[in-house]
């Protein structure tokens, strides 16, 4: 079969998979904002967590659902090499994995369904070779539904970037870099020097996956007070620090490794998302005391639902009981996950904003592609216990870097990545 018509089988397939975006239900319609008095409508199409945020304040503008598509050389990957990927005999790790999507055609009816979605959000199509994010702000405060806001801390950081040895496809080398093979390393990211609040100018955060999938994560802090730099215990990963709610596994949705976890598909749902956010800067939400992002636009949107529990025998110190993670079927980048703590009580939620356009802010000058391709404009962490939020936003209103986003443009190399790198930017 010629390669074109091997691609248009290809599409076709995964449409007739994953479907068009299907009409919203009775409960809400293109041109309704959901507010506190008549959050009711949406109970069944969000999560529980995004639920009790918009009940306290979170507005919510419904639009049409729009399509979104693949970069294309990540399209044009998977196309390639997803016939040869396969799970381990053990049905936790891949085989045969290059680039591109793993599983692009789903069979909902395999028990190992759940496993392979995770896998996919792994490899998610927002990023694939490097990212850098610049000058990224975050607020902290508590819900106040219908108040004014009340900032606890103020937090700005440099950088929050990656760089990735696997699943390449817009950056050389492609599609593997040969540092694979002597590092072992999968990924590698990193978030310093932090900017303020000037207690913790200088500090930073350095993390390392491996591709084995019998080693941990190893990470770093650099602690600006004592200019000391620390190990940090995988088991603590899944903990937040200071007044912030985000711990390292729930940054950019579930972030955990793969193979310490254990899946079960909770199965396929039309359900609210931001997926084309309008606004750039993003607004600190006024009507529940700057908690989230509102008003902004959500869609409706095919997610799988996966409930993700930690392996004790891996990570005994695991502070979630589950997560319960909601995978877009089109962008397989997480709109919201919940957080449940040991009890089984949900603790947290983590909401992302996120655009589709070709440059990541309207006036950007750099950062522009020959694509459309996803961008995440903010993120709140929820403690829904206790009211906590930190609200983070990509790019912020006083950052000196408008663009903020560079994604697969080289802007990082494997240099930035290192616990001496991160210690002289420090200083």
């Amino acid at each position: 079969m010629p390669m074109r018509l091997e691609r248009v089988a290809f599409s076709i397939a995964m449409l007739c998979l994953l479907g068009w975006p299907r009409p919203a239900p009775a409960q809400v319609r293109a041109g309704d904002r959901i507010t506190p008095a008549n959050v009711a409508q949406i109970k069944d199409l969000v999560s529980p967590g995004v639920y009790i945020a918009a009940a306290k304040g979170m507005e919510i503008d419904v639009i049409a659902s729009q399509r979104v598509d693949w970069p294309p050389p990540y399209q044009e990957a998977t196309e390639k090499y997803s016939a040869q990927v396969r799970l381990s005999p053990d049905r936790r790790s891949l085989v045969g994995y290059v680039a591109g999507q793993p599983f692009p055609l789903l069979d909902l009816n395999d028990p190992d369904v759940a496993t392979k979605i995770i896998w996919n959000s792994s490899f998610r199509p927002i990023t694939s070779d490097d990212a850098d994010l610049r000058y990224f702000e975050c607020q902290v405060e508590y819900t106040n539904p219908g108040g004014p806001q009340k900032m606890l801390d103020y937090s700005e950081t440099g950088h929050l970037a990656g760089y990735y040895n696997i699943g390449r496809t817009e950056v050389e080398p492609l599609p593997v870099d040969p540092d694979l093979k002597t590092s072992g390393v999968w990924w590698r990211e990193a978030a310093y020097p932090v900017i303020s609040p000037a207690e913790s100018r200088g500090g930073g955060g350095l993390r390392v996956r491996y591709w084995d999938p019998a080693l941990g994560d190893d990470s770093w802090a650099f602690l600006p007070g004592s200019r000391r730099l620390r190990r940090v215990n995988e088991a603590i990963l899944s903990s937040s620090t200071g007044l912030s709610t985000w711990d390292p596994d729930h940054v950019g949705g579930f972030a955990a490794k793969p193979e310490e976890y254990n899946y079960k598909f909770l199965g396929v749902r039309q359900m609210l998302g931001c997926i084309h956010a309008a606004h750039s800067p993003e607004r600190p939400c006024l009507t529940d005391g700057g908690a989230t992002t509102c008003p902004e636009n959500w869609e409706m949107r095919r997610l799988f639902v996966v409930e993700a529990t930690p392996r004790r025998e891996r990570i005994p110190g695991a502070l979630q009981s589950r997560t319960v993670a909601y995978v877009d079927a089109e962008m397989w980048s997480n709109p919201y996950t919940d957080s449940y703590d040991r009890r089984g009580d949900l603790w947290k939620t983590q909401i992302y904003w996120l655009t589709y356009r070709d440059r990541p802010v309207p006036d950007a000058r750099v950062a522009i592609y020959p694509f459309k391709r996803a961008f995440v404009v903010s993120a709140s962490s929820i403690d829904v216990q206790t009211g906590l939020s930190t609200a983070c936003y990509l790019p912020g209103r006083d950052t000196p870097e408008r663009e903020c986003w560079y994604i697969n443009m080289g802007a990082v190399n494997k240099a930035f990545f290192t616990t001496e790198a991160m210690v002289k930017a420090g200083h």
